[in-house]
């Protein structure tokens, strides 16, 4: 199937006014248009039940930040399943602030707690440290889920892009280091692979929204100098995939990064776990946070939506 007819006109209003791409801009300015671009087409923000920024402090001192949401329909007591987001961006733009609105219809459609994670960036700070803050996130939401009112034995990790990656690699972890199994991950459209020779990155790879030179951007400020085999930035050089939550995972058929994510549901598959794949036909990537302009977008938040809640399951009661 080709390109919708509105994934190609917003490829052309792009491309014909001749706005920078990624790599052609600083790293402010890429933050800066990202930020821009999920404003004007990602809609306006519904209303949820509660927001809460939560600081979660480091052993150092410091504080990894992050934005509790609770559902519309929720009661302040209850305890509810929690969806842990890591947003996308490359690793190096992006925010708490460029999903909100996403989290909060993810948050209202599931019923679960979405808790939005601003994990740190890239250039200043590179691989590994975004790794690092998603494994710590993960955990202190388990020890601390009393105080979120969160069930931290219905938790699940979901991020798009970038923060897809972030979630297969922290769940990876989290069994390597035998912590209390997660129920659910949802990952849209994830990086699986720095370097990659699967055909969409050739196909899609210019003038389809993310170009080659853009992912090239993003993973010389990600990984510089580094090591691409290695499996918390290249996940699909996991040793296996075995004994992980059910998944779901999302593809957009028109994006440079679809082989890759089609690749690690066939290596799911065949190390014996559970995976549902999504393709939404004639997208981009990045649609999702764009649901203003791509009806398609908010179709895959209903269907994520649905997992979420079948995966996690209903929240318990206040105790």
């Amino acid at each position: 199937m080709a390109l919708t007819a509105q994934a190609q006109a917003l490829l052309e209003m792009v491309y014909r006014v001749g706005a920078p791409r990624f790599h052609e801009l600083s790293v402010a300015q890429a933050r800066h248009s990202f930020d821009k671009l999920q404003f004007v087409f990602g809609g306006e923000p519904e209303a949820v039940a509660s927001t809460m920024e939560v600081p979660m402090a480091r052993p150092d001192g410091t504080a990894l930040l992050a934005r509790l949401y609770r559902p519309i329909a929720a009661d302040p007591s209850q305890v509810l399943p929690v969806v842990i987001y890591f947003h996308g961006g490359g690793w190096c733009v992006g925010s708490v602030q460029s999903h909100d609105v996403l989290c909060r219809q993810l948050a209202n459609r599931s019923g679960c707690a979405v808790l939005s994670v601003d994990y740190r960036l890239a250039p200043e700070h590179p691989f590994p440290a975004a790794v690092e803050d998603a494994v710590f996130a993960v955990e202190w939401a388990r020890e601390n889920a009393s105080r979120l009112r969160v069930d931290p034995l219905r938790m699940a990790l979901a991020g798009d892009s970038a923060g897809g990656t972030l979630s297969i690699v922290a769940a990876l972890m989290q069994r390597d280091r035998g912590a209390d199994p997660l129920r659910f991950l949802c990952l849209i459209y994830p990086c699986t692979e720095i370097v990659s020779s699967r055909l969409s990155r050739e196909i899609y790879g210019s003038g389809y929204f993310l170009d080659r030179e853009s992912l090239v951007w993003f993973f010389e400020r990600y990984l510089p100098g580094g090591n691409t085999d290695d499996w918390q930035a290249s996940p699909l050089k996991a040793e296996s995939f075995r004994n992980l939550p059910p998944m779901l995972v999302v593809t957009a058929e028109c994006d440079p990064l679809h082989d890759d994510g089609v690749a690690l549901v066939e290596r799911v598959r065949s190390d014996g776990g559970r995976v549902e794949h999504l393709e939404v036909e004639g997208m981009v990537h990045g649609f999702l946070a764009l649901g203003t302009w791509f009806p398609e977008a908010h179709d895959a938040v209903e269907r994520i939506s649905g997992r979420l809640r079948q995966g996690l399951g209903e929240g318990t009661d206040a105790v």
